[in-house]
């Protein structure tokens, strides 16, 4: 039953990702086979780079459903392109739901590999973003994962709960909706609040000139 679930979950997060990609593809005019390309590799991305540090079979090469859930969301881009491609709000409810399923199944997956809590928090974070970070490369994005915004922190914190609901001795199910919610929670609350990490700055001046001249 629990890995019934995850499955459920790893669809439901697969939909969701592929979305957003979708959706941003659209906003860049890529045709229909570009979308797909971008939404699938948004929804597979992560899961395929936990799956090899993991030393797993790639989740989506046992199964077609993955392929077919992003088709059927392209399908649902196209049939309800004014609802899901308009706006950042919905790019930011699709993208914040995929992230919170992927921390959660990444978490899972790795623990039932018998690998120690940090590093299936780890895992949780490399499921919930890579396939973000693909999908932004490929339109011309800067990363999401690499900007201020509360993102991959929000995958930490949400793993976080997740193992500390498990040593409280919860049933599993606790622990996963706790960790999908507080990553969506946190998300919500970073863009709502402006919450935000901290900049990077280094004073121009102790830049090399030689840096200046390779850009």
């Amino acid at each position: 039953m629990d890995e019934l679930f995850i499955n459920i979950i790893e669809i439901l997060g697969t939909a969701a990702f592929a979305i957003s990609g979708i959706r941003l593809a659209a906003a860049k005019r890529f045709d229909w086979f570009g979308a797909y390309v971008v939404g699938l590799v948004t929804a597979i991305g992560g899961g395929t780079l936990r799956d090899v540090l993991l030393d797993l079979p790639v989740f989506w090469m046992l199964s077609s459903v993955y392929l077919v859930v992003t088709f059927i969301s392209l399908v649902a881009v196209i049939i309800f392109r004014q609802a899901l491609v308009k706006g950042m709000r919905t790019l930011f409810l699709f993208d914040a739901i995929g992230l919170a399923l992927f921390v959660v199944v990444g978490v899972q997956r790795t623990i039932a590999a018998g690998l120690p809590m940090w590093v299936a928090i780890v895992m949780g974070t490399i499921t919930g973003s890579f396939g973000g970070i693909i999908r932004d490369i490929l339109i011309n994005e800067q990363p999401l994962f690499f900007r201020k915004d509360i993102y991959a922190t929000a995958c930490l914190a949400g793993g976080v709960v997740y193992w500390l609901l498990t040593l409280t001795g919860w049933p599993d199910i606790v622990p996963q909706l706790a960790c999908a919610t507080a990553v969506i929670g946190l998300r919500i609350a970073a863009v709502h609040y402006g919450w935000a990490l901290p900049i990077l700055q280094v004073d121009s001046d102790l830049i090399p000139d030689d840096y200046h001249d390779e850009k």
